[in-house]
């Protein structure tokens, strides 16, 4: 601005230069710059809308030229007096954005003999130009930076929320859980079935809680490995396992693929949170194939890093979803009409586990025929 400002007094020749804004919240104007800084004196000086010079630039966008303020009346002798200053001439014109008069740049006392000139007219209108766009781009930055500290706020409660939540939940639903399955065992025929639907809905409480826990440990860079040597492949032989009445009821295919075959496949990291990862992927892929479909899972170590692939012969995600499926919550439908259960950050939580493992994870899908849920993962820390 006051490049500006310096630019309007050399080029123009003026022994002054300013720029008023509209207060938003008392709809007069105010200096916000001028040759030399806005004093305190300066700060302090309001200029009216309706009688004024600057307000009048202001009510009919237009520029206005003043060769004797003296003999005036619109001339607000109230900024002479607070500066000590005499004004004899000026050149004003409006300051715009977007079409809106949003204040004035005003230059005073003209040093030449002949006075302002057109010309003067229209380099001010320049430069006035160029004041709007910096004034409106410090505006945008401002209400951006806002938003970043709003979104830090919001993201902070959230994960207050998360943590008083997961800690406060776990207590009773162990406690739910305990004597849940107590009862479970000890009594027999309608009671039993019905303890069953207890334990299965508290059990499905305790995996929503743990999502958000490690969702929360991802975001906020806290995860800790516990790492060890484990076979690979007997890990997703288990994932499997655990998920194979599900597969059975829904009539799905299952085939697998290992290379090289017979051999344990080794990994060091963390088992319990590479069993997540698969958990996950396999859920998704039984969830959204249909009955009679086909699963495929492929296991191959290449050099020092293994290439997994989770194939479906599902519903399938639209291109334009690629990397949003794996944002926390997300849902490819919409959240009202979806059929398909989930609070939708299995995804986020695999994504986060596979690259804390320095990992990748990305999905090749056809929509009506399937997805391919590409996995690598090195080998040993320092592969």
């Amino acid at each position: 601005m006051q490049i500006i400002i310096q630019s309007a007094t050399e080029l123009i020749d003026t022994d002054a230069c300013s720029i008023l804004l509209i207060d938003k919240n008392t709809g007069e104007l105010h200096f916000t710059e001028a040759t030399g800084g806005v004093s305190e004196a300066l700060r302090n000086v309001s200029v009216p809308l309706d009688s004024s010079i600057a307000g009048l630039i202001v009510r009919t966008d237009k520029p206005i030229l003043i060769r004797d303020v003296k003999n005036d009346e619109r001339w607000h002798q109230d900024i002479d007096k607070a500066l000590s200053f005499e004004t004899r001439s000026i050149l004003g014109v409006p300051l715009k954005v977007r079409d809106q008069v949003i204040g004035a740049l005003e230059v005073v006392n003209k040093r030449s003999v002949e006075g302002f000139t057109q010309d003067d007219i229209q380099i001010a209108t320049t430069l006035a130009a160029q004041a709007a766009v910096a004034l409106e781009n410090a505006r945008l930055l401002d209400e951006l930076q806002k938003a970043y500290r709003n979104l830090a706020e919001i993201d902070q409660i959230k994960s207050d929320f998360v943590n008083i939540a997961a800690h406060e939940l776990r207590t009773p639903l162990a406690v739910i859980l305990g004597y849940a399955s107590f009862l479970r065992e000890n009594v027999k025929g309608q009671a039993s079935e019905q303890l069953d639907i207890v334990v299965n809905s508290a059990m499905h409480l305790r995996t929503l809680i743990g999502d958000m826990v490690n969702l929360h440990h991802i975001q906020s860079n806290k995860v800790m490995l516990d790492r060890s040597v484990f076979s690979l492949r007997q890990l997703i032989l288990d994932v499997l396992d655990e998920f194979s009445e599900l597969m059975k009821g829904q009539q799905q295919i299952l085939t697998k693929k290992f290379v090289p075959d017979g051999d344990p496949l080794n990994i060091d990291a963390d088992r319990q949170k590479i069993y997540l990862v698969f958990a996950n992927l396999i859920s998704n892929a039984i969830k959204f194939t249909p009955e009679g479909g086909r699963i495929h899972i492929n296991l191959q170590l290449k050099g020092y890093k293994y290439h997994i692939n989770i194939i479906d012969t599902g519903i399938g995600i639209p291109e334009t979803e690629y990397d949003r499926i794996f944002d926390q919550f997300h849902q490819v439908e919409p959240s009202l009409t979806r059929k398909y259960q989930g609070m939708g950050l299995g995804l986020s939580i695999a994504k986060g586990m596979v690259e804390v493992h320095q990992g990748r994870i990305w999905v090749q899908s056809v929509v009506g025929k399937g997805s391919n849920f590409n996995v690598i993962l090195p080998s040993a820390p320092d592969a």
